[in-house]
């Protein structure tokens, strides 16, 4: 009973204000995310619990999804990081295999299980003009357009990229 009654003590204790809080995992989260190649969840927690914060799966969670981190690859990078190497899209080219379009603003592109995060993230990156939003599955993504103009001009643009 005492071993029991330690452990609740020990979940409920506060963390330090430094160390606590959110912004302040966040950082030492994006600073471990440009220092390292980490490529799961369960390796950041170790290294906030090194560095002395407070973290678990689910907070590394919603912090990667606060921060925008995408999964490039096998590894978590910043949103800087993956604008600046998806650029010009030849590194995601390999990940789409087919587009299809779903009524007058909605195009669909399929891409290899789990390669579908990374492509949509860096189509919100890039900014086009035709591209209202995307939303990504794990191997599947939504784009939204505002009309059947947009939708062709992004036809357009995804055959000149990726070929599809």
């Amino acid at each position: 009973m005492q071993h029991a009654r330690n452990f609740m003590q020990d979940a409920t204790q506060q963390p330090t204000p430094d160390n606590g809080s959110a912004p302040a995992r966040r950082a030492a989260l994006a600073k471990i995310i440009r220092e390292q190649a980490v490529g799961r969840q369960t390796e950041l927690v170790a290294m906030l619990r090194k560095h002395g914060h407070v973290a678990t799966q689910s907070s590394v969670s919603r912090d990667l999804r606060e921060l925008g981190v995408a999964k490039m690859g096998d590894r978590y990078v910043l949103p800087e990081t993956a604008a600046a190497a998806n650029s010009d899209f030849s590194t995601l080219k390999q990940f789409v295999s087919a587009r299809f379009t779903a009524g007058t603003n909605l195009t669909v592109l399929k891409t290899t299980v789990g390669s579908a995060q990374s492509v949509a993230v860096a189509i919100d990156t890039a900014r086009w003009p035709e591209v209202v939003g995307t939303i990504s599955g794990d191997d599947t993504i939504f784009i939204a357009t505002s009309g059947a103009l947009e939708q062709r001009q992004l036809g357009e643009r995804l055959l000149a990229i990726f070929g599809r």
